[in-house]
């Protein structure tokens, strides 16, 4: 018998689930198929545990300098499969949390394999049920991306990992050799070298972060030498071989070859699209590089009634973008038109401390788009809030058209600098000035009044510095 739905969600990550929701709030029977667990990737294997890990390495941190706030400790230790265990109850209580509120609103779950068959009938291999035929009025695939792999350096799980097995191992490494210096590799040099770890940093860009503001990287780059992290850019891996007791690297560096070993090498090169198994070619969905090709205003394929969303999509690979564009679908859906998704405006954050984080244009952005622009910079070590939690590491920096006022950019590093990029988000969305930043009174004291400052100081009205 074939089941027959409004709309089935092939995938329930934060894209997924998201639309699903969405389209079922807009009267749609809905159906959601998930090969692993609820929620997806970004839930069980990626944003939430790693955020719990890193305060877990955070706090550790700060319990050992507790006597600079008049606390004195002794036998400061740690449990390390206390930390993993605590992470992975995390990621468990919000894929239950994803399941109820799938119950909540009438979506079924139907959990396996999905391929499509024509665009309004999919096949399911299930466990226990064998093969299940459903029949829907539009599909949205949302089956998200996996690590890819450094040509050479194929995942064993053991020596070679990705980020999954980063966060479940046994015990903490010795050394650690991280190939990638985005967001994730970025995250887990600071968690690793935290707890001891000795950590090399091997990125081919110029700079650790490639694609966050020089003047950040440089103060993020600065804390981590402070913790013994060793960074090599312009670095490019030439050979790996594992083995029984570690692995040994080969870089070429801009100061010649390179020679490292370590316990374990962690690939964070990025990402490759789940487009694999799906019936894409069957019904002549277009790929490319791994990605799914969609019209990114209504996220349909080319082909009717079907629609992706999400990392499977390509770029920028971020949770929030993805459920954005999983509302927009199934708005799509429903009314033949949806809120088009400002993909000038979408937050990038990394998670180490200091925390990075970034929305709008860079300032050479800004310049190659012909604006004249004015730069407004204020330190943490001048914010009152911040000196008083011993977080004066960094600054915000903000950016603005010179003639109109426009807010076109903000980059932040420093404590809470991904909970502050909100604000700026918020002010871009309403077109938000210069002189309406100036006018909107900040608490006192709090970490945001940085945000003020740095906008006052790029026209010369900074009061404290």
């Amino acid at each position: 018998m074939v089941e027959k739905y409004d709309l089935i969600v092939i995938g329930s990550g934060p894209g997924g689930y998201v639309a699903a929701i969405r389209a079922a709030q807009l009267g749609q029977k809905t159906a959601v198929i998930e090969r692993a667990e609820i929620g997806g990737i970004c839930l069980n294997w990626g944003c939430i545990p790693t955020k719990a890990l890193l305060h877990s390495a955070t706090l550790y941190r700060q319990v050992k300098s507790a006597a600079d706030f008049g606390i004195e400790t002794t036998g400061v230790s740690l449990d390390f499969s206390k930390m993993i265990k605590m992470s992975r109850d995390v990621a468990g209580r919000l894929s239950k949390g994803v399941d109820y509120l799938f119950r909540k609103h009438k979506i079924t779950v139907i959990p396996g394999q999905a391929a499509m068959t024509a665009p309004a009938e999919l096949q399911v291999k299930t466990e226990k049920s064998g093969i299940k035929t459903l029949a829907a009025k539009n599909v949205i695939v949302a089956t998200g991306a996996r690590p890819r792999a450094l040509p050479g350096l194929e995942f064993d799980g053991v020596r070679i990992i990705t980020s999954r097995e980063a966060m479940t191992l046994k015990k903490i490494p010795k050394s650690m050799i991280i190939i990638g210096a985005g967001a994730i590799g970025v995250e887990f040099a600071y968690f690793y070298a935290c707890l001891g770890t000795k950590v090399t940093l091997v990125e081919m860009m110029p700079q650790i972060l490639p694609i966050e503001d020089p003047e950040l990287v440089k103060v993020a780059a600065k804390s981590f030498a402070k913790l013994g992290i060793e960074m090599l850019t312009q670095a490019k891996v030439e050979k790996a071989k594992a083995g029984v007791d570690g692995v040994a690297v080969r870089v070429s560096s801009k100061s010649g070859i390179v020679e490292l070993s370590a316990d374990i090498a962690l690939v964070a090169i990025g990402v490759q699209g789940n487009i694999e198994n799906l019936g894409l070619e069957k019904l002549g969905i277009k790929t490319e590089k791994g990605a799914i090709q969609v019209d990114r205003e209504s996220y349909l394929t080319g082909v009717d009634h079907v629609y992706a969303i999400g990392d499977v999509i390509g770029p920028p690979w971020l949770a929030h973008v993805a459920s954005a564009e999983g509302i927009a679908a199934a708005e799509h859906i429903v009314h033949g038109t949806a809120a088009r998704i400002d993909y000038d405006n979408v937050p990038g954050c990394t998670y180490c401390q200091p925390q990075v984080a970034s929305i709008g244009y860079s300032e050479e952005k800004a310049k190659q788009l012909g604006y004249e622009i004015k730069v407004g910079r204020f330190p943490f070590r001048a914010n009152g809030k911040s000196l008083a939690m011993g977080h004066s590491e960094g600054f915000a920096k903000i950016i603005f058209d010179a003639k109109y006022g426009e807010l076109l950019g903000a980059h932040i590093v420093g404590a809470e600098a991904t909970e502050l990029l909100a604000e700026i988000g918020v002010a871009r969305t309403l077109e938000t000035t210069a002189d309406e930043i100036f006018s909107t009174i900040h608490a006192h004291p709090t970490v945001s009044e940085v945000i003020k400052e740095a906008a006052e100081d790029a026209f010369g009205m900074a009061i404290h510095i």
